[in-house]
């Protein structure tokens, strides 16, 4: 019997057969898919074969089917491990704030980074517009200038003042969406829109740091009446790049990718190398200034292992 993979504890899952039953399952043995190697063997998203349990209380997940994609992090508690967030997307929200709290470009670039790498078409959501004065707004025009260049949509919301939410509802409507960015952007306020008897908890953003407290614990996937799901997942404090060298990190860049085959040699990493086709770029603002200092920063960031 198939069922997809509703929410994740760690030790124990939510699923729901095609009929539409919800079980409460736990893993049969451990679990080894396409070579990787995750705190989480399975995820929510995933499409899993189940059986019943001779206390038929809860179920088995015996078998877990190729994913068309999936979304991976460095673990929250161990650097030296992966983690999936969510399998099986056809979409990501990343909510960004200017304000209470401040997303970096760094952290927005390394979410698109990632959604590249995992084929997972991205979508940029910035939230609390309604706080934003002359600099945010500034701030968001330049974004929007940078990011739509390259081939991102850019969403500029209030849900404090329910602004453009029909324009967001059109955007889920029939498709499978991974919501993430980190705590305090609106995640959950979103979630309580679209589904108001949930009522999921939110907190206000932290005074003495500036950062959002955690609210959601576990990744958990809704059914919209539109038919199609979306899946809250916990804040993210950083993003942690998984498996992606410096060599082939420039490909992730939409802008650099296009222009990659114009260096002068095939293995430039497009910082000190002569006939590079990307400085030449950045000098003649056909790539971003900013979007190619994050990507200097990140290349440094990379611990460069044996490929």
């Amino acid at each position: 019997m198939k069922a997809l993979v509703y929410k994740s504890t760690g030790s124990w899952y939510v699923v729901k057969n095609e009929s539409g039953k919800v079980f409460n399952a736990r893993i049969k043995g451990k679990f080894k898919i396409d070579g990787i190697t995750s705190t989480n063997p399975v995820a929510v998203g995933d499409l899993v074969e189940i059986e019943n349990e001779e206390d038929d209380k809860s179920v088995l997940i015996t078998k877990i089917f190729p994913r068309k994609n999936y979304i991976n992090r460095i673990s929250p508690h161990n650097r030296n491990q992966h983690h999936i967030v969510a399998a099986n997307m056809d979409q990501s929200l990343l909510f960004a704030t200017l304000k209470e709290p401040k997303t970096s470009q760094g952290f927005i670039d390394r979410f698109l980074i990632t959604s590249e790498a995992y084929h997972v078409p991205a979508i940029i959501v910035f939230n609390k517009t309604d706080l934003y004065g002359m600099k945010e707004e500034a701030q968001l025009k330049k974004y929007k200038m940078i990011y739509e260049s390259i081939g991102y949509r850019i969403e500029a919301i209030s849900l404090n003042q329910n602004a453009e939410l029909d324009s967001m509802l059109q955007i889920l409507n029939g498709k499978i969406t991974l919501l993430s960015g980190h705590s305090g952007v609106g995640k959950s306020t979103f979630i309580n829109h679209l589904f108001p008897s949930l009522e999921l908890k939110t907190q206000e953003v932290s005074g003495w740091s500036g950062k959002g407290m955690h609210t959601t614990t576990f990744a958990e996937m809704f059914d919209l009446d539109s038919g199609g799901k979306v899946i809250d997942t916990p804040g993210i404090r950083e993003m942690g790049l998984v498996d992606i060298s410096r060599k082939e990190l420039s490909h992730y860049f939409p802008e650099m990718r296009e222009r990659l085959q114009d260096c002068q040699f095939n293995n430039c990493t497009h910082i000190n190398e002569p006939g590079c086709a990307i400085k030449n770029a950045v000098g003649e603002n056909g790539i971003h200034e900013d979007r190619y200092i994050s990507y200097l920063n990140i290349f440094e960031s990379i611990l460069e292992k044996k490929y």
